[in-house]
């Protein structure tokens, strides 16, 4: 019996030492993982004068050919120091395909690269980035793009295994990928992929040579061939398997952005801050492109005094200012002393008011224009906006080429409009005040934006102007997350929103009918000759000829009025007077080449 016992224990105390020693075989890997990874992220960190790492061991890019803008970097700026901004919205989520939406896209812009990008000083033309060289072929259908070496993915962590991903070369195949996930019929992007419809195909030659191929000529396959930006397959294809409505839903992949872009992205705390670290392994370092600033935060302060205050207690740093702060707060002491700036300059976006014309009392043109006509856009822009901007007339910024000088404006002529309500069908049959039409009263509801102090002046006194004529439209305030969800599935009567413009106008998303499913026409506008001459301008590349074609497509709009285009209004920007090398581009500012003594 003692004997058993003795063999027993010598066996428990044999699985116990091994049982000590796979753990401790265990720790010890687990250590080197962690040492091996600590060693990786302190040589992101370990960043000195925007060297690439040793630690990476990255292959420097080719720095021979230039690249995009070079020229407006200041090369004598110091590394360091920190940008803080602030942001009346925060983003739904950061996959750049399914969120087009304003905050994602200026965060995206900064982690990412595209293929070219706009000289900043003569946007018309396009200068080498992701792409080092490109050729086009005489019709206008095909390009050829060669590829810049030794540009490259940051490594990061698998979000399912937790595994880190080192660092990698950008490829073809990541072109070829992005195309490909846009075009799946699952994805949420209808938007995106209705300026790529015409592209035939897109194929990797090795690895450093695109080939593009467009079905039929179109003016803006240039643009979009070469904003063409790179998504890394392995890190949305963890199975090796695309599937779109994962790529919709995966939370996990869509709260971050792998970056080969001028910034890492750092981190999100959600309706707080968003914040961005300098990218040292960005191939743009070694072309003197990345930015000399360490940290870009983004401060979600979604009331304006609420920004201001931020601002004047040196909590942020640069922010849009209203009209009425533009006005009202210039004597502020950090205004008056020098240590803020203020900054105006044109804006190339439009405000307008949307009537979603599914509605019965939106449906007749005649109607949409009184609505504009009921609407004192003088009285609003002197009183709101303290004549900071000019009245809208159509998609077309006034003083653009594309712009006809010959049409004017509406005024507000209250006798005209309600000529045109009478004959539209409108009338006050029982004498209540409203008006009424197969029996409905003009009744409809305005979204309105949580927390938006302009649109919380203007869209009462828009509410007293179509009280006027008898007409009772509502307010409803709803948070800007709910309001984009109305939007996209057409729930809606009436929206105030903006459109940023275009350098080359390509009102296809917007107005085309074919965007009323699932693109941005969500007011439905639907006008043939409107259609034929979309898709005419599309295939255009005379000037003059352009510009005609615009000026008839604005006309049909000034006639229909799917929109009461409001306001192209001034940017009006703060930013701390202590920031260097800040220039005012016709495109406005550039941040990226901002640097702090």
């Amino acid at each position: 019996m003692a004997g058993r016992q003795a063999v027993f224990k010598s066996v428990l105390i044999v699985l116990l030492l091994a049982v000590i020693y796979l753990l401790f075989i265990m720790i010890q890997a687990a250590d080197r993982l962690h040492r091996s990874n600590m060693r990786l992220l302190a040589a992101l960190e370990k960043s000195s004068a925007g060297a690439t790492p040793v630690a990476l061991k990255l292959p420097k890019p080719e720095t021979s050919i230039p690249a995009a803008n070079a020229e407006y970097f200041d090369p004598q700026a110091r590394i360091g120091g920190k940008l803080s901004s602030a942001l009346s919205a925060d983003a739904p989520g950061f996959n750049p395909l399914t969120v087009n939406e304003a905050t994602a896209s200026v965060i995206f812009s900064l982690c990412s690269a595209t293929l070219a990008e706009r000289d900043l000083q003569k946007p018309e033309a396009f200068k080498p980035l992701l792409a080092e060289s490109w050729e086009i072929s005489e019709d206008h259908l095909s390009y050829k793009i060669k590829l810049r070496r030794n540009a490259m993915w940051q490594p990061y962590r698998c979000p399912d295994s937790g595994k880190m991903v080192p660092a990698r070369e950008i490829t073809a195949d990541d072109f070829v990928f992005m195309v490909e996930a846009m075009n799946d019929p699952e994805v949420d992007c209808a938007s995106r992929r209705s300026y790529y419809q015409d592209l035939e195909s897109i194929r990797a030659v090795g690895k450093y040579e695109l080939h593009v191929k467009w079905k039929r000529a179109y003016y803006g396959s240039l643009d979009s061939t070469l904003s063409l930006f790179p998504l890394p397959r392995e890190y949305y294809c963890p199975d090796g398997k695309f599937d779109g409505k994962r790529f919709n839903q995966d939370h996990k992949r869509n709260r971050t952005i792998i970056s080969c872009g001028p910034y890492l992205f750092a981190g999100w705390d959600k309706d707080r801050m968003i914040r961005l670290e300098r990218n040292p392994g960005y191939f743009g370092v070694a072309l003197g492109i990345a930015p000399a600033l360490k940290v870009r935060e983004f401060e979600i302060i979604k009331h304006p005094n609420t920004q201001l205050q931020a601002l004047l207690g040196s909590k942020i740093d640069m922010m849009n200012l209203s009209a009425e702060q533009w006005v009202r707060r210039a004597g502020e002491k950090r205004f008056k002393d020098g240590s803020l700036s203020r900054i105006r300059y044109s804006g190339r976006g439009y405000s307008y008011i949307g009537y979603n014309i599914r509605k019965d009392c939106f449906k007749d043109a005649r109607t949409r224009r009184a609505l504009t006509m009921l609407i004192d856009r003088e009285r609003i822009l002197k009183e709101v906006m303290h004549d900071c901007g000019t009245i809208a007339n159509g998609p077309f910024a006034p003083g653009s080429v594309y712009a006809d000088p010959a049409l004017k404006p509406y005024s507000r002529n209250v006798s005209m409009a309600k000529q045109l309500l009478r004959e539209a069908g409108w009338q006050d049959s029982d004498g209540d005040g409203i008006l009424e039409r197969d029996g409905k009263p003009f009744r409809f509801t305005m979204l309105q934006i949580s927390g938006s102090a302009t649109q919380a002046r203007i869209l009462p006194m828009i509410k007293e102007f179509f009280a006027a004529a008898g007409i009772d439209m509502r307010l409803q305030t709803v948070e800007w997350s709910v309001y984009i969800d109305r939007l996209n599935q057409r729930r809606f009567d009436a929206c105030n929103l903006g459109w940023t413009g275009s350098i080359d106008p390509d009102p296809y998303q917007i107005f085309h009918s074919s965007q009323i499913a699932s693109g941005d026409n969500f007011v439905g506008y639907r006008n043939e000759e409107v259609d034929r001459l979309i898709t005419e301008l599309r295939g255009e590349f005379d000037l003059n000829k352009r510009i005609s074609i615009c000026r008839a497509i604005e006309k049909h709009l000034y006639d229909d009025q799917p929109y009461t285009f409001m306001f192209y209004p001034d940017v009006l920007a703060a930013l701390d007077s202590k920031y260097r090398n800040v220039r005012l581009f016709p495109l406005g500012l550039e941040t990226r080449t901002f640097w702090l003594p």
